[in-house]
């Protein structure tokens, strides 16, 4: 396989909540949003505004997937039976789901080790920060850019609209 110098976020898998394999190159060709998400933060109602990005541009190409993390307070302590129940019984979450995963440290997805690298924060540091970080990928896997988790979903509509 190429590298993600090559491939972006198309080189990297994950799985998803249910198990299944969570290929991103699958995605090739599709605008990706990919949030560290967590069930009991007070970003937590952000669910909705990605559930809305989810249904508005889903049918032009955009693909939402969030990422459980439990790295940030202890927001996310549940197992994938009890994250997609609660993100579909609270905000009726349509969208990719993966399994809980590490953002930071020795124990971080590969996917988030290159995602804060190539885009990375706030005076260039690259560590996740908090609970619904979101990065915008563009069709071709290239990371574009980072949004705090103070920055709502809605937020990202025309940076959305521009890579569509």
């Amino acid at each position: 396989m190429s590298s993600a110098a090559e491939q972006g976020v198309h080189a990297f898998e994950a799985s998803t909540l249910a198990g299944a394999p969570l290929r991103l190159a699958d995605f090739a060709g599709k605008v990706l949003l990919i949030v560290n998400t967590a069930s009991r933060c007070g970003f937590t109602p952000q669910y909705a505004g990605l559930q809305t990005l989810h249904d508005t541009y889903g049918p032009r190409g955009l693909v939402v997937i969030g990422f459980p993390c439990n790295q940030f307070g202890a927001q996310e302590p549940g197992g994938a039976d009890e994250i997609a129940g609660f993100c579909q019984r609270n905000y009726g979450v349509g969208f990719i789901m993966a399994d809980k995963v590490e953002v930071n440290g020795a124990g971080a997805h590969p996917l988030f080790r290159y995602l804060t690298s190539a885009v990375p924060g706030v005076l260039g540091t690259e560590a996740v920060k908090w609970n619904f970080t979101k990065f915008l990928v563009d069709r071709a896997g290239r990371p574009v850019s980072r949004h705090a988790p103070t920055t709502p979903p809605a937020a990202l509509a025309r940076h959305i609209e521009a890579l569509l």
